[in-house]
């Protein structure tokens, strides 16, 4: 958030006036932007938020005259002094990348995964004629080194999928600024990245604004990250522009009541249990353990290579009727043992006991039958969902699998589901691309509880969802989980999702466990760096509470000995 500089609207970089967006399609015309009106001037950031479907991903790609040709546009869009609509192809591609540039929500679908990451680099430039050949070669390492990435000499010659997810997206960034363009928009630019790398994106673009003085329009749905970066905030309800102001009179003072919904809707770090509905109900300490981990090893074989250890020495337990969650960031091994307790892949060695049963030296209808008594719930339902099967179906196989009950008992199990998880009855019978994200996360639910399970693995449930729509499904998660009593691993990275939710917290890095406890120890007292550092990078929707968890954690690095992530515009040759 900048401090102590107002904007007056007068001299914007982008604008959109009065901006209406009408898509025909072979069932109507939708109305997805109803006559916004919005700017961004230099060195501003403007957040546009809303959830899906409310018209901010449509609004920003008018920027770019990227919309299909069923789109019927009316208003204007204008970039520096260029109106848009009154471009040709020419004229359009000479504003791209030039005067206004993008930085995709997902790197990997933004980069070409053949070509290497300098000559995608270089290619901008060349078509813009900034530079050529080894003087474009030289800045594009200059714009590597700008963003914070290490070995630039080195990197410009390897592909996208060998780089981490966070390189990706400065990678992204430096292609954006390669131009050195007025606007830049940020479309979800930190959505599939940890807490950390998350952090260090956002102190990229706020040095990128300051130091270049770059408008920047961020589209989010993540009120942290909104905190943390805007200066102005506009939100957006089913293609209106319902409320705008600066940062901390919209986030502290909302006036409407969908962004009193949106902000009611954010998981808190630091507020506990009980944030969306009631809080888990306790559990005892002479509670029976329903899962046993003890020594846990689990490598993938490399051809000619030493086999890689994902996960290291793993000990922890879940008793009965309680959630544990289980953190850390991407490559951490979270995910690897909620596979290997599932039994989907196999473990070098170690032992686990599920429900008294000896997971790892059980097969075949032993095994069969042990499933039968542990759910999961995976990432992301639209891939994890048939989508040939109408919703009955799928809800119904695991009954069908192990042979629970006749048709008609089967049916009546799916709508008990279908209500359990707020689901209509008529959900029975359409398909899961009939089905809004946050339903078909619901139908997964309902699908994992099929069969009453005694101990559920949840994986990164929610991380996909809309602010409201996860709390939502975190309500309900909390009330089925006290009325079924399972044991649940809650997998996640999101540890406000994890305050709200979990009894104990089990902290990973690099296939080891470095911290664990009750909530309250792990995560309002850490006694581990790494633990410190994670919490310190999580985001809170309050802009004031935000810059002083911001400056301390800017302050925890240099007492480590990190670097703070800033924009180096000395490696910028003009």
């Amino acid at each position: 958030m900048t401090e102590n500089k107002i904007f007056t609207g007068e001299n914007p970089v982008l604008k959109f006036d009065n901006l209406d967006v009408q898509f025909r399609t072979e069932f109507g015309t939708v109305h997805a932007v109803k006559g916004l009106t919005l700017s961004v001037e230099p060195g501003e950031v403007m957040a546009l938020v809303g959830e899906s479907g409310s018209g901010k991903s449509v609004t920003a790609t008018t920027a770019l005259g990227l919309l299909p040709k069923t789109a019927r546009i009316t208003g204007e869009t204008v970039v520096g002094d260029k109106v848009i609509g009154d471009l040709s192809g020419r004229e359009l591609r000479a504003v791209r990348g030039n005067k206004v540039a993008m930085v995709f929500q997902e790197p990997m679908t933004a980069l070409n995964p053949v070509i290497k990451i300098g000559e995608q680099l270089t290619e901008s430039m060349e078509v813009h004629g900034v530079a050529f050949g080894r003087e474009a070669w030289a800045r594009a390492i200059d714009l590597l080194a700008a963003v914070g990435i290490p070995a630039p000499e080195r990197r410009v010659n390897q592909f996208p999928h060998e780089l981490s997810g966070g390189m990706r997206q400065r990678v992204v960034i430096a292609m954006a600024l390669s131009c050195d363009p007025d606007v830049i928009i940020a479309d979800e630019p930190t959505t599939a990245l940890d807490v950390t790398v998350q952090a260090d994106i956002l102190d990229l673009l706020r040095s990128l604004k300051d130091k270049l003085n770059t408008g920047i329009l961020l589209i989010t749905h993540n009120m942290g990250v909104v905190a943390d970066m805007a200066d102005n905030v506009a939100v957006m309800f089913k293609g209106n522009v319902v409320e705008r102001g600066p940062v901390s009179d919209v986030l502290l003072n909302p006036q409407h009541p969908y962004t009193k919904k949106l902000l009611a809707a954010v998981p808190h770090l630091g507020q506990g249990p009980g944030q969306f509905g009631a809080a888990p109900a306790d559990v005892g300490a002479a509670t029976e353990t329903a899962l046993s981990v003890e020594n846990l090893i689990v490598e993938y074989k490399r051809a000619g290579k030493k086999p890689f250890r994902a996960v290291d020495d793993v000990s922890f337990d879940v008793r009965r009727g309680e959630i544990v969650g289980l953190v850390g960031e991407s490559g951490s091994g979270k995910s690897t043992i909620g596979r290997a307790l599932l039994g989907l892949i196999p473990s070098e060695s170690g032992a686990v006991s599920v429900l008294g049963q000896d997971l790892l030296s059980i097969k075949g209808a032993q095994m069969k039958a042990l499933r039968k008594r542990i759910g999961v719930i995976f990432q992301d339902p639209a891939a994890s969902l048939n989508p040939r099967f109408p919703i009955g179906d799928v809800i119904s196989e695991p009954l069908s699998v192990h042979g629970v009950g006749d048709k008609a008992e089967r049916e009546k199990r799916v709508h008990e589901l279908l209500e359990a998880v707020q689901l209509p009855r008529s959900a029975y019978n359409r398909y899961p691309h009939e089905l809004s994200g946050g339903q078909r996360q619901r139908v997964s639910i309902a699908r994992a509880l099929a069969l009453r399970p005694e101990i559920l693995i949840a994986d990164e449930p929610t991380s996909a969802l809309d602010v409201s729509v996860q709390a939502s499904v975190l309500a309900m998660f909390t009330d089925l989980q006290r009325d079924f009593e399972f044991a649940c691993l809650f997998i996640s990275h999101d540890l406000a999702v994890i305050d709200a939710l979990a009894h104990r917290v089990v902290v990973m890095q690099y296939g080891k466990i470095v911290e664990r406890g009750t909530r309250e120890q792990v995560l309002l007292d850490p006694q581990e760096e790494y633990t410190k550092r994670l919490l310190a990078a999580a985001p809170v929707p309050n802009p004031i509470e935000q810059k002083v968890r911001r400056d301390e954690r800017h302050a925890l690095l240099k007492e480590l000995g990190d670097t703070v992530v800033e924009l180096d515009t000395r490696e910028l040759q003009q």
